[in-house]
């Protein structure tokens, strides 16, 4: 039915080679906004956010300019726009490796005149290699980059609505390109206790109390696309409580809980964004009440 189009089929093994190698596109572009974006608590200048047509950066500074760098899903190419109106464009295809496509991305940077250098390896992915070597990831199946893309603009929607709920802190709802998931967060407004063990880019991301909800598209662990929700720090007695709808569980691994509805599930059912919103909320009452949150403060009074 109408699910088909707003919530199609993702298998995770008849696209992973093509979701490899996007992976490594959107951390490109995505390390060009961590070089020029200037710096947001907990990152937040770092990840890219979903567009009518793709993914984009948003606007980045450049000495006397602002340019920005959009993925296009509907037609298939890389397109870098400035304020000063120039515009230049490459095409994405099958066949395409990183390494081509690193090499295209920044050509086309020096001909708008704009010369910048990024640290040019993967973050925190099993395959390492450099992207300017990197032939090994060349697959681009344009039906499911859309198909992914599409689903994107549905759940980006519905964590828009869910954000619009809340009116405590809350971080924009945007994809984050190391762990390629779309996620939005809540803070209760207190600091968390410090985690001395964590590397700068936990500690950053984690320095005050979060609940945080998102869509990833499943890795090499977990084998499915699934919507989740965790809380930081985790109250005790979190995996007890009730979830939103039946099909929604708990998972816990090393002594952390994690909310999951999988995609899957979400797809059957008679209103799919219902069923999210419905999730999200019961992941965020769940962590809120017990972390002691302060919830009546925090729920926005929406005028309508």
């Amino acid at each position: 039915g109408q699910n088909e189009g707003l919530f199609p089929p993702l298998p995770l093994e008849e696209w992973e080679e093509t979701k490899n190698t996007l992976h490594r596109f959107t951390q490109i572009i995505g390390k060009i906004r961590l070089r020029l974006a200037p710096f947001q608590n907990h990152w937040w200048h770092v990840p890219l956010s979903v567009s009518a047509t793709g993914l984009r950066t948003g606007p980045m500074p450049y000495q006397d300019t602002t340019f920005e760098i959009e993925l296009d899903f509907v037609d298939h190419f890389v397109l870098i726009t400035t304020s000063y109106g120039q515009m230049v464009e490459f095409s994405l295809h099958d066949g395409l490796t990183v390494a081509e496509f690193y090499q295209q991305t920044f050509e086309c940077l020096d001909e708008l005149g704009i010369h910048i250098e990024i640290h040019a390896r993967p973050f925190d992915l099993a395959v390492a290699e450099p992207f300017e070597t990197d032939t090994i990831h060349a697959s681009y199946d344009p039906e499911f980059v859309n198909r992914y893309w599409r689903i994107l603009t549905q759940v980006d929607g519905v964590l828009k609505e869910f954000a619009g709920r809340f009116s405590g802190k809350s971080s924009p709802v945007h994809l984050y390109w190391h762990s390629f998931d779309l996620a939005v967060t809540r803070f209760s407004g207190r600091r968390a206790p410090e985690r001395p063990d964590a590397d700068p880019v936990t500690r950053e991301a984690y320095s005050h109390e979060v609940i945080s909800f998102g869509f990833w598209p499943g890795d090499a662990k977990v084998r499915v696309p699934a919507f989740y929700s965790y809380t930081a720090p985790e109250p005790a007695g979190l995996a007890d409580q009730p979830l939103q709808p039946d099909a929604a569980h708990w998972n816990v691994t090393n002594g952390s809980s994690m909310a999951l509805l999988m995609y899957n599930d979400l797809r059957q059912m008679e209103s799919p964004k219902a069923a999210l919103l419905n999730f999200l909320e019961s992941a965020y009452q769940a962590g809120a009440r017990l972390a002691d949150w302060d919830i009546e403060a925090l729920r926005s009074n929406t005028p309508y």
